[in-house]
Parts: C-alpha cells; sequence; structure tokens
C-alpha cells in the first residue's frame, strides 16, 4: 500500500521509525528509531526527532527544531523555527546515571520560533508560546505566554485570536 510519505534524500529516516502517511520529511532532518509521526506532518529542514518521539497528526514542525527523548506532541501542533526542547532538568556531562523527563504538548498548541522548552511541562490544549520564550511552568490550555520565564499574558481562542477570558468560560 502507497503511503504517499516525502523523504528528502538528504534527510536521515531510521528504518525503525514510523511514518504516518502524507507526511513530508525535508533536507537534513534526522529521524530516530522508534519515533512515531502521524499522519499529514510536515518536518522542516535541519530538524532532530529523537529515539521515542511521538509526534502526532497534521503537525508542522519547522526549520532547526530539536526535539529529544520524553517528548510527546499530540495532534495539529505547530512547533516555529529552532525551538528546542529539552529531556535533562538537571544536565552534568559525568553524570551516565541522569533520568528523562517527560514534556506533553497537547492538542492544537503553537510554539513560537526560538523557544525553550525546559522538560517536565504540560502545554495546554490550544496555548501559545510566544516566540522567544523560555517555558519552565506548566501552560493552562488556551493561555498565551511569553517572556523569560514564560508567564500568562492573554487567553486565546482556537485560532489563536486574543480574548478577554478563557474560551471555556472559566
Amino acid at each position: 500500500m502507497v503511503k504517499d510519505i516525502f523523504i528528502h534524500p538528504s534527510a536521515n529516516v531510521s528504518e525503525k521509525a514510523t511514518i504516518g502517511d502524507g507526511t513530508k520529511i525535508w533536507i537534513n532532518s534526522q529521524i530516530r528509531e522508534n519515533s512515531v509521526l502521524g499522519k499529514n506532518c510536515i518536518v522542516s529542514k535541519d530538524t532532530y526527532i529523537d529515539i521515542n518521539v511521538t509526534i502526532g497528526n497534521n503537525c508542522k514542525i519547522q526549520n532547526g527544531v530539536s526535539v529529544y527523548d520524553g517528548v510527546t506532541i499530540e495532534d495539529d501542533v505547530f512547533v516555529g523555527p529552532s525551538v528546542t526542547f529539552t529531556n535533562d532538568k538537571v544536565p552534568r556531562a559525568f553524570n551516565s546515571e541522569w533520568q528523562i523527563t517527560k514534556t506533553l504538548v497537547k492538542l492544537g498548541a503553537s510554539i513560537g520560533a526560538n523557544a525553550t522548552i525546559v522538560c517536565g511541562v504540560l502545554i495546554g490544549e490550544y496555548a501559545m508560546v510566544a516566540a522567544g520564550s523560555v517555558v519552565t511552568n506548566d501552560i493552562e490550555p488556551f493561555s498565551l505566554v511569553m517572556g523569560n520565564p514564560a508567564r500568562h499574558y492573554s487567553f486565546v481562542d482556537k485560532l489563536g485570536n486574543k480574548v478577554e477570558e478563557h474560551p471555556s468560560g472559566k
């Protein structure tokens, strides 16, 4: 069965990765073992997807993004250029017994260019992270956060428009 998957010749995609129908993987990207990419995703150039990463359907992962083991990205998520996810709370080059700290990005969230997502956080449904932000804590659904550390700025609706109160009426 033809899966209509496009993998650029310069991309390095492990035979042990699972790639969904309609997904496109561009120039110089690497997809590691046991990673799962859903249907109709776009993985732009110079992107690194580590082992055991799960990315849902209809996601856009832009140029130069690093997604490390322990990260799960649900459906319809946008990850802007040069976003970096971490997976080690206390990184030390000499610690051979370090533990992966998991991160979850929920349905429909958007992460702006050059943001850093410190491991161990949950980014809520349809939340937005402004460009250049450093996320160190969980983000509420439909919240727009910005800064270093990222803090709540306003609420947004499902389309990303600023609204006065939480879209659920909370």
